[in-house]
């Protein structure tokens, strides 16, 4: 008895000395949060608010607090706000169903839904994160269509993301086949990390000689404990295994590389919280890797001088069977000796069976998201039976926005295969593939690949992956046989076409690949035209036919000849700067609208910019000019008002050109002006002006009744799908509003043709000519 509690005793001493605080580790808390931003419905990825924030090493719990708020003074009703969120790079969502183009591959994000009245939060707890850049994409449901005037009052949610973070800062590190005694409670589990270095094949992790901390009489028998590895990512989970004997182990076959694991071990005992003890080691395996030739890098740099080639090109290209002599001379392959382990130490699986060829590749930033990568012996790669050929691919945080794009092709000259042979790639992020056939997936211990294969049947092949994961992504390569299909060959060349584009297939036809920003961060998105939608502007089930384009075309461009009549009218009438401007509009909208048109129907005579900042200048200038011309002002203070307000209104849309006062602004203070000049007049007058009630019954009240009904189309009725509709309806609205309202032209102003006649025939010297004379007496404002 007394050996018994001797022994305990000694247990517990050497528990304390040799771990301390042994799974109680230190933690510290941060708190991070983003301003809130505006939300609005889906209609592409550029209505989506993307969040970006940054999760630090050894972080035990991420916690998400979403908190969304309802604009006041206007009734809005309840809407559902989703929230994606992914790591490594934004989420690929698709909330409408559209299909996304041909070798696009994607996985769906984690996503969340909050119903908001007024004011509503949600939060989002994650156990063992994931380490580094996690999105968060926000936004309301689908786009109905309905154009919104900005600066009118409409349904307004914020949302305001916040992260706090639980972070362990002296996390025990595993060192390769050392055991470390650690212990576990209910509430406490063991915390620990395992460094994988570069081309190690597995990883595995040991539990064993379980043993309850207090003072028992024998070891225990059981371990009531479970074993994680690898971290959260919301979608990925961990790989976690029972520990229902006296221990238990968990292994990841191709871990990923130059990267910590974290391994959790937790105690399940929920009648007590006592304390277990017990022993972990980690131990990885290095089945193969390329032989260190010294500074080889310096060799392929100095090639170009050495070929005589300024430019950077090889002169001589090389052929596929030169290629593999020199990747066999230069990467040799050599077994990497296994660490020993004590006689108690657990025995590892076999090792697997083949070596890497590995190729260097050469990473070329061309432009934003743009990025080209080609191997350093030119573009053809060997690639052969026995052993996978490997190329790396790093894809840092700057080029998560774009598209991963991969084309495979096969270099059938020369080579004869069969049917059933083919090379076999696969595209894995954080570590590669080593094993590649027919039955083996494609995919790593805690990421899954991208497959795709070449025959002599089908000799090229793509896929593309939009947002790809910031990490080095790995692309092994194999010739794959069935019996004697590939007779003598064993060795194919392959060209791997791999880069990064801004947006898939650059949007296709339809479609307009925009830099979109997110604070410091840039990411591309597909804007679709012509009723075509997707993320490459692909899904053509609600594209406009052809004939549907240029009949919108033609709506919007010939509605803008309805500013004819009003020209003329201004000219018999002697308004020339009236005039003027109505042929300024009418030009710049025709052109405008003909250039705005999706598809086959656009036509651009200078830049689109240009034109849509000419025809809100005309729009605008239209309504001014013609409210002061109805306010009878001295021509010398309305000519001044006219250029002052030009000059005005350019600078307001320079600053804003859809913003509301823009237009409403020159208009009610034109119409205050014009106000004023007719009370003026009606007090000298002593009679309400204008004094005819036909000129109020057939004129003015037509013109006010047509631009408000003009007014209100633009403003409230128009949809995507009406647009062009309702928009022709507000130019032929408008253009007979100013009919109407042009006031008559001045007494002392003879027929409009007849000052040109007298300008060309009749022009006599004098200070009192046709048109510099005034009328003395008081215009009356009749119907002429």
């Amino acid at each position: 008895m007394d050996a018994h509690v001797l022994r305990s005793v000694l247990f517990i001493a050497l528990t304390v000395v040799s771990l301390g605080d042994a799974g109680q580790v230190t933690f510290v808390s941060e708190v991070s949060s983003k301003p809130a931003q505006k939300l609005s419905r889906y209609s592409w990825f550029g209505s989506v608010r993307l969040q970006r924030f940054h999760i630090p090493e050894d972080a035990a719990v991420a916690r998400w607090l979403f908190s969304v708020t309802k604009g006041t003074g206007f009734h809005c009703g309840q809407h559902n706000v989703s929230i994606h969120m992914r790591w490594g790079a934004p989420p690929v969502i698709n909330p409408v169903g559209t299909v996304f183009p041909n070798t696009t591959l994607w996985s769906p994000a984690f996503s969340l839904s909050l119903l908001v009245t007024s004011q509503n939060s949600v939060t989002f707890n994650l156990s063992a994160p994931a380490p580094g850049d996690w999105y968060i994409a926000a936004h309301l449901p689908e786009d109905d269509g309905r154009i919104e005037q900005k600066g009118f009052p409409s349904c307004t949610y914020f949302l305001l993301p916040q992260l706090s973070v639980r972070r362990a800062v002296d996390t025990p590190i595993l060192q390769q086949a050392t055991p470390l005694l650690q212990t576990a409670a209910t509430d406490s589990p063991a915390r620990l990390k395992s460094f994988v270095p570069q081309f190690a094949s597995s990883l595995s992790v040991f539990v064993s000689g379980c043993s309850w901390s207090e003072l028992e009489q024998e070891p225990e028998s059981t371990c009531a404990l479970v074993l994680s590895l690898g971290s959260s990512s919301a979608k990925a989970g961990t790989v976690t295994v029972n520990c229902s004997t006296a221990g238990c182990s968990a292994t990841l076959s191709a871990p990923p590389w130059n990267t910590w694991i974290r391994v959790v071990v937790e105690s399940v005992n929920r009648s007590d919280n006592r304390t277990v003890a017990f022993n972990v080691t980690s131990v990885y395996s290095v089945d193969c890797k390329p032989k260190s030739v010294g500074l080889a890098g310096d060799d392929y740099i100095k090639e170009p001088q050495r070929n005589g080639s300024s430019d950077g090109n090889s002169t001589s290209p090389r052929n596929g069977s030169a290629i593999a002599a020199e990747v066999v001379a230069t990467f040799g392959a050599i077994r990497s000796s296994k660490s020993s382990l004590s006689p108690s130490s657990p025995q590892l699986s076999p090792p697997l069976s083949g070596c890497v060829w590995s190729i260097p590749v050469l990473s070329e930033e061309l432009d934003v998201l743009s990025i080209r990568y080609t191997p350093v012996d030119g573009p053809n790669v060997s690639v052969a039976r026995t052993n996978p050929t490997l190329l790396t691919y790093p894809v840092g945080t700057h080029a998560t926005g774009g598209t991963l794009n991969l084309q495979l092709t096969l270099n059938t000259t020369n080579i004869t295969l069969g049917n059933s042979s083919s090379v076999v790639a696969c595209l894995t992020p954080w570590a590669p593939v080593l094993v590649l056939n027919n039955s083996e997936p494609c995919q790593t211990a805690l990421f899954p690949g991208y497959s795709v294969r070449v025959n002599a049947s089908n000799p090229k092949a793509a896929l593309r992956l939009p947002f790809p994961q910031s990490a080095p992504w790995y692309l092994s390569l194999q010739l794959t046989c069935n019996s004697s299909d590939c007779g003598n060959v064993s060795v194919v060349s392959v060209d791997p076409e791999v880069s990064i584009s801004a947006c898939v297939d650059d949007c296709g036809v339809f479609g307009e690949c925009r830099l979109l920003r997110s604070y410091t961060y840039l990411y591309a998105a597909c804007s679709c035209k012509a009723g075509w939608s997707g993320w490459g502007c692909s899904d053509g089930r609600s594209a406009l036919s052809v004939g549907r384009q240029f009949s919108a075309a033609v709506l919007l461009t010939i509605s803008n000849l309805m500013f004819i009549p009003a020209t003329v009218v201004a000219i018999r009438r002697c308004y020339i700067t009236e005039a003027s401007v109505y042929i300024f509009t009418m030009f710049f909208s025709t052109f405008y609208h003909a250039c705005d048109q999706p598809g086959v129907a656009a036509l651009c005579i200078m830049d689109y910019d240009t034109l849509q900042y000419c025809d809100f200048l005309g729009s605008v200038s239209s309504f001014w000019v013609t409210i002061l011309c109805m306010a009878r002002l001295p021509e010398t203070t309305k000519h001044v008002m006219f250029m002052l307000g030009a000059l005005l209104i350019a600078m307001s849309l320079q600053l804003d050109r859809r913003g509301l006062w823009n237009m409403l602004g020159p208009i009610l203070f034109a119409s205050l002006t014009m106000a004023s000049a007719w009370v003026y007049r009606g007090v000298q007058q002593r009679h309400c002006y204008p004094p005819s009630w036909k000129r109020w019954m057939l004129f003015l009240v037509p013109g006010i009744v047509s631009a408000l009904i003009g007014v209100c189309v633009y403003i409230f009725a128009e949809t995507e799908d009406n647009y062009y509709y309702t928009h022709s309806m507000w130019h032929v609205l408008v253009a007979i509003s100013i009919v109407f309202l042009l006031p008559p032209k001045e007494k002392q102003c003879r027929d409009s043709w007849g000052w040109v006649r007298g300008w060309r025939f009749n022009w006599r010297p004098q200070l009192c000519g046709y048109t510099l004379c005034q009328s003395d007496k008081d215009e009356l404002y009749t119907v002429t």
